[in-house]
């Protein structure tokens, strides 16, 4: 039985691996799918325009992050910072000072990203902020980048999955939703409870990551006189930049709005007067450009998940699999698993996804007797799956933006697949156990 969603994915991870760019190749797919399904093009278009809008909020809010991370780095305190960590390392001039230093920084990121999404919610703001000026550092270490879209999808993911604070509060609160909607009640205390054997996986996918891109990596560098330049920070910069920084997050915090926490921080650097208009005007743009790209996928991903769910190919999917496997419990639960996967990779957000499998998966797992517990465990898990790895998730698309603003580092090769494989696998491995055992 041809399946139009199975299709939309498939053919769009295709051609993302064929280097078409992401925003098309989620068109193409939604295109493709549709006319699958047997829907119009004026229908398909007209469902993929509507569901763009769901999406606009937050496109603006990380281009407008990106314009700020802009302005810092314009404040040259992080060039500042860098500059630093790269005379003393070539003061030293030993290995094991620069092991040091590849030590401190995998802890600095991993605790950073970790941060970023629960006592400083910010998500993938951080990025642009602390990434691009680290390059340089990167290229000298010979750090292979790979490693760090390892470190900071960890970051981005497990948080989340686990912890109910920040962005992993809200994804609780979905799960605890789906769970209403399908006349299964359960207390918010039992979902992290549930998710710890599966977010196990991401720990494991981590240490192995990190382990596996340990080797060193040569990249052009091409600020190769940065390090010979003195930069001079001015005392009043820096307060402004701090005060700036603080504000945001402030903000942020207040009015529960990246967009008004982007916008505080802006205005002080126009206020101080530190810097021309014309200039800070220039890098701001410059900046929202770097973010304004994962906006674009984003609105994107949300006219594909609308269009997905329109073609109703997502329930006969789960049934035709269902009568399948029967009544083996195991191989449900791997069907169930992969059925998330797909979804997730298709739509690129793992939010988005619980609402879509809750009703479906709550039923089937009931009739193959599994337990609340399990049930909570078999969606949270489900629903995470591809969030890591998807060409069209901001978990994946985070790292590139900040990595790749040399034009080394591959969107799909260096941060989809690495991801993909370190995390989905051994997340399927763990929450199955979790479904089985609980």
């Amino acid at each position: 039985m041809i399946n139009a969603v199975v299709i939309a994915v498939v053919l769009m991870i295709i051609l993302c691996l064929c280097r078409l760019n992401v925003v098309i190749s989620l068109f193409v797919s939604a295109l493709v799918g549709g006319l699958v399904a047997g829907m119009s093009i004026p229908e398909i278009v007209s469902v993929f325009g509507k569901n763009i809008v769901d999406g606009a909020e937050v496109a603006l809010s990380y281009a407008l992050l990106g314009g700020f991370a802009a302005l810092i780095s314009y404040s040259g305190i992080t060039d500042y910072l860098v500059n630093k960590i790269i005379n003393s390392i070539h003061a030293e001039n030993s290995k094991m000072s620069r092991v040091k230093v590849k030590v401190i920084i995998i802890i600095a990121l991993l605790v950073l990203s970790i941060m970023s999404q629960n006592l400083i919610p910010v998500h993938i703001a951080f990025i642009p902020i602390v990434i691009p000026p680290l390059i340089s550092l990167f290229n000298d270490l010979k750090i292979d980048r790979r490693q760090i879209g390892i470190i900071i999808g960890f970051g981005l993911c497990w948080p989340y999955v686990l912890l109910p604070f920040g962005f992993g509060q809200i994804f609780h609160q979905i799960i605890d939703n789906g769970f209403t909607k399908a006349h299964h009640p359960i207390e918010m205390s039992m979902i992290w409870k549930a998710m710890i054997i599966p977010s196990l996986g991401y720990i494991v996918g981590l240490i192995l990551g990190v382990f596996y891109y340990r080797k060193p990596r040569e990249y052009n560098d091409r600020n190769e006189d940065r390090n010979n330049e003195t930069i001079e920070l001015k005392p009043y910069v820096l307060v402004v930049t701090i005060v700036s920084i603080i504000a945001t997050f402030v903000v942020q915090t207040l009015t529960d709005s990246m967009i008004f926490g982007a916008l505080a921080g802006v205005l002080i650097f126009f206020v101080s007067r530190a810097f021309k208009w014309t200039e800070l005007d220039k890098n701001f743009v410059e900046g929202i450009k770097i973010m304004s790209f994962i906006g674009v996928v984003i609105l994107s991903a949300n006219g594909f998940a609308g269009v997905m769910n329109e073609t109703g190919d997502i329930t006969k999917l789960v049934h035709s699999l269902s009568g399948v496997t029967g009544d083996n419990k195991l191989i449900s639960i791997i069907v169930m698993y992969i059925i998330g996967l797909i979804v997730t990779l298709g739509i690129g957000s793992s939010f988005a996804t619980i609402p879509i499998i809750a009703t479906l998966f709550i039923p089937l797992g009931e009739s193959l007797g599994l337990d609340t517990m399990a049930l909570i465990a078999l969606i949270g898990t489900a629903s995470a799956l591809g969030d890591s790895g998807s060409p069209a998730s901001d978990s994946t698309l985070g790292p590139t933006a900040g990595l790749d603003v040399d034009g080394q580092h591959d969107h799909i090769r260096d941060t989809c697949i690495p991801n993909f494989i370190f995390y989905n696998i051994p997340l399927i491995i763990f929450g199955t156990i979790a479904a089985m055992v609980l």
